[in-house]
């Protein structure tokens, strides 16, 4: 995986990654409109999703909340997330597949949203009343799946579970709707690798390891 993103940023600069550079600015975009007077609103219409919404509004606005900042959350920490696990997923495995696993990621995690609150919250996968209105959007549940799947791809199975993890102690420090919302993702990008590795070995091999090639001493 190193020597693949080593080499594409080496050859290709910032053009081995457009499709995270036009995240970035989308979200910075958001970023800056929905803390304007006149744009909180509107970005709200366009990307906000929770819980409490009708399904079909909530798969509606899904496309745009991947890259709508949580309100709570300090914008860097998203900007950031995008810019290297987006990009190490484009260089990696293209940036449709990045796009695709990015969204099952995080259709996961609104679908979870749905079904804990439909649980008591005794419940261990139960989630409080009180999150029927939490706003949740941001990159975290699409970076965590990415993450996921990238390391499945290359083998680098050790850094995914490293991964799941730190998310699984995410969830016993700070359990809420987002800690939670992590797990299922991983569940469904965990879900989707063991499908592709049940269409044969060839369809979920890791791309070849790209070395630099021998430095010519003559």
């Amino acid at each position: 995986m190193f020597w693949t993103v080593r080499n594409a940023l080496v050859h290709e600069k910032w053009r081995a990654v457009p499709m995270t550079l036009g995240a970035v600015c989308l979200t910075s975009v958001f970023q800056i409109v929905q803390n304007t007077s006149w744009g909180f609103q509107p970005v709200q219409n366009l990307g906000s999703v929770k819980a409490v919404d009708p399904l079909w509004l909530a798969l509606l606005r899904t496309p745009l909340s991947l890259f709508v900042p949580a309100l709570d959350l300090p914008v860097w920490g998203a900007l950031a997330q995008i810019l290297l696990v987006f990009g190490i997923s484009e260089i990696c495995i293209g940036w449709w597949r990045t796009l695709l696993i990015g969204y099952v990621a995080t259709l996961a995690g609104t679908t979870y949203a749905r079904i804990g609150l439909s649980l008591s919250p005794d419940h261990p996968f139960g989630l409080p009343v009180s999150d029927r209105i939490v706003n949740d959007t941001g990159p975290s549940a699409a970076v965590v799946g990415l993450a996921i799947y990238v390391c499945w791809s290359y083998r680098a199975y050790l850094t995914g579970a490293l991964v799941i993890l730190a998310m699984i102690g995410e969830v016993l420090v700070k359990d809420n709707l987002a800690g939670k919302e992590h797990l299922a993702a991983i569940a469904a990008v965990m879900a989707v690798c063991l499908v592709r590795a049940a269409r044969g070995p060839e369809r979920s091999a890791a791309p070849p390891l790209r070395r630099p090639p021998p430095v010519d001493t003559h």
